[in-house]
């Protein structure tokens, strides 16, 4: 891998993180269905019809997949709690049985050792809310509040960190202007709302765990490195436009109270009336904030209406999605959010890892991890301050609108019998977090 512990500061977290949907399976333990489901179940939507029912079987084998955090010599899982296994209906009902679940999860994690790390939502809404508008809907923000207040109160003692929503820009923008995740809408105006609703919902379910006395708070940013396809100032004008809807919108809204005029261009008139007034329930103070980092992108300008840009391909090595390798990406966005948090907060890479195809020997994936973790470390001799690194995942699973055919994980997973294998990178990584002798 090409560091060990001994190359990062005193209380470094090493961790891996998963989802809810992705790995849990969700025929047993009484979850309803969620709006991933139903996109699921609609043809063309997703590769090969594939949902979540099967996941990874984690409901049952949890054991066993600690048991491989724990042997790795990781020191904390970030895993998500499904809102549609704890009340399957998004609001009512709570479902006892799924509840008991996190339980036995977190006293699993406790027992190895493993620090817990919860995300409040992973894109599992509840049919029933999808039902009502979701994300477009502005109650979603009171609905996701009184859900996250059941769970902390039930299991908020054990968790050591938290964050209300993974990947704001996936839930808003990828899901209602693009398309290609749940619910699948191409929008404006649905996305206006969800770009600013999902703020809003992180900003209520802040202020629920904060009234429950629950600490270490923080938020999770998918950001991308945009760069312009040519020395053209049209496409510089458009990298600015896709760095202001994938990266500014959110890093704005929660930390400078503020979106930023190259977005507000398009969305602006499909803004929900009053947003403005929600920027200080958005911008609550945090303790952490963490960073899903995976690939760059090159912008070039195109005709039609806003935002008027397009993705063009680039020169360098890409993963099984297609996304280019970059790790000097990384080392830009720790220090622009270094740039950004108040002093004091702490700032960690909450996802970082690749697709590959390699069912044992990754290679590819042991130098994706070490050429990121490589930048990160020069990050840090530049000033950066960064806490702790969490790689994207412990196991195959569930890749959303691609089914089951993109392989993330440090482990192999068989998905007709579920067994899992380590990979070498899995191996790799142990060997650089174990201690000599």
């Amino acid at each position: 891998m090409g560091f060990t512990r001994e190359d990062f500061p005193p209380g470094f977290l090493f961790g891996a993180a998963t989802s809810a949907y992705q790995i849990e399976g969700t025929r047993h333990g009484g979850a309803g269905i969620c709006e991933w489901d139903t996109f699921a179940a609609t043809p063309g939507n997703v590769v090969n019809a594939e949902d979540g029912s099967r996941g990874c079987d984690h409901y049952h084998r949890w054991p066993e997949d600690l048991d491989l955090m724990r042997d790795a010599g990781l020191d904390a899982y970030r895993f998500s709690i499904s809102w549609s296994r704890v009340m399957p209906e998004g609001r009512g009902r709570v479902n006892a049985a799924g509840l008991d679940f996190y339980d036995r999860l977190l006293d699993g994690m406790v027992e190895r050792g493993l620090s817990p790390w919860a995300t409040l939502y992973h894109w599992e809404l509840p049919a029933a809310l999808a039902d009502l508008g979701g994300w477009r809907n502005r109650d979603i923000a009171d609905w996701f509040a009184d859900y996250v207040d059941v769970v902390m109160r039930r299991l908020g003692d054990r968790i050591d960190g938290a964050a209300p929503i993974n990947e704001p820009w996936c839930v808003a923008w990828l899901s209602h202007f693009i398309g290609q995740h749940a619910p699948g809408l191409r929008d404006i105006r649905a996305t206006a709302r969800a770009m600013h609703h999902v703020l809003l919902g992180h900003g209520r379910a802040i202020q629920a765990m904060r009234a429950l006395g629950q600490t270490n708070l923080g938020a999770v940013m998918n950001l991308e490195f945009a760069q312009p396809a040519d020395d053209g100032p049209e496409a510089a004008a458009a990298a600015r436009t896709y760095d202001a809807i994938y990266n500014r919108w959110f890093l704005g809204g929660v930390l400078e109270r503020r979106y930023p005029e190259e977005a507000l261009a398009g969305l602006g008139p499909h803004m929900p009336k009053g947003w403005e007034q929600d920027l200080d329930l958005i911008a609550a103070p945090l303790d952490w904030i963490g960073i899903n980092y995976y690939t760059r992108k090159l912008i070039a300008p195109a005709p039609g209406p806003w935002p008027a840009l397009r993705e063009v391909p680039g020169p360098l090595p890409r993963t099984d999605m297609g996304w280019e390798i970059y790790p000097d990406g990384i080392r830009h966005f720790l220090k622009r959010v270094n740039a950004l948090v108040p002093a004091g907060t702490r700032i960690y890479v909450t996802e970082n890892g690749m697709a590959a195809s390699e069912p044992r020997e990754d290679l590819s994936r042991i130098g994706y991890l070490r050429d990121h973790l490589a930048a990160l470390r020069r990050a840090m001799a530049e000033g950066a301050r960064l806490d702790g690194y969490f790689t994207w995942s412990l196991l195959d699973n569930y890749e959303w609108s691609l089914g089951y055919g993109k392989r993330f994980g440090l482990v192999h997973v068989d998905f007709d019998t579920m067994e899992r294998t380590p990979k070498a990178s899995w191996h790799a990584l142990r060997a650089a977090l174990t201690p000599a002798g």
